[in-house]
């Protein structure tokens, strides 16, 4: 049977509804595993179960992660947050952790794991660290926009075989102090956090750039999707 993954939904704040950008999901199933989307739940129990169904689990995109996940207070005006999916992913990050399943985490992502375990984050990059680099881009999407330097001793450089690779980029927040339970596997000419792992864990990657809009003609961004999936098997 294929691997089965977890999908972290996606949440509309105005019309208070899940929904998933399908690059998650073809990704997924690009590399030979069954997608599902989770409940939009902090239901301890039922998001347990799930995990435990699952053979590894993908935090996405979408809102900032609140202050309150790395004891900061936020910065007026510039954070806009969903704290129950902050609360629900909690949950299920440290499910997967206790039972080793495989994790992805993809931009939201990074900055969640990373602030989970321990880390800290960039509130607003333009504010906090001010750069030439492109981090938010205009579509379309899967476009490179910036390069990233890939750690030579990082599993991500084992995968990729390269020291440098073109990503698009779109987000206003980043990691800032790294988790201790986290190492780096790549960065921007910047110094930004770009790509992480868990050194012992089965399987736990997180890239600050966005495979899901580029796998359809990137094959980096699909051999991600391949090391994830070959994880669960």
């Amino acid at each position: 049977m294929k691997p089965l993954v977890g999908v972290m939904p996606l949440w509309d704040e105005e019309r208070e509804s899940i929904w998933m950008l399908p690059g998650y999901m073809d990704g997924i199933a690009q590399a030979g595993a069954t997608p599902f989307i989770f409940p939009f739940s902090c239901d301890r129990e039922e998001l347990a179960r799930l995990v435990c169904m699952c053979d590894g689990i993908l935090f996405t995109g979408g809102q900032d992660v609140s202050p309150k996940v790395y004891h900061e207070l936020p910065m007026d005006g510039l954070i806009s947050c969903c704290e129950k999916r902050d609360e629900m992913e909690t949950i299920v990050l440290r499910a997967a952790l206790e039972n080793d399943k495989s994790v992805l985490g993809i931009c939201r992502g990074i900055q969640f794991i990373n602030a989970a375990l321990g880390g800290t984050l960039y509130q607003d990059i333009p504010t906090q660290h001010p750069s030439e680099v492109e981090h938010h881009q205009h579509p379309p999407y899967h476009i490179p926009v910036h390069s990233v330097k890939i750690l030579e001793d990082s599993p991500l450089y084992d995968c990729l075989q390269v020291g440098e690779l073109p990503v698009n980029s779109y987000h206003h927040q980043a990691v800032r102090v790294v988790s201790p339970a986290l190492k780096v596997m790549a960065a921007a000419s910047d110094g930004l956090v770009e790509a992480v792992y868990k050194p012992d864990q089965r399987f736990l990657w997180a890239v600050q750039w966005h495979p899901e809009f580029s796998c359809r003609t990137d094959e980096s961004s699909r051999k991600i999707f391949r090391a994830f999936v070959t994880s669960m098997e």
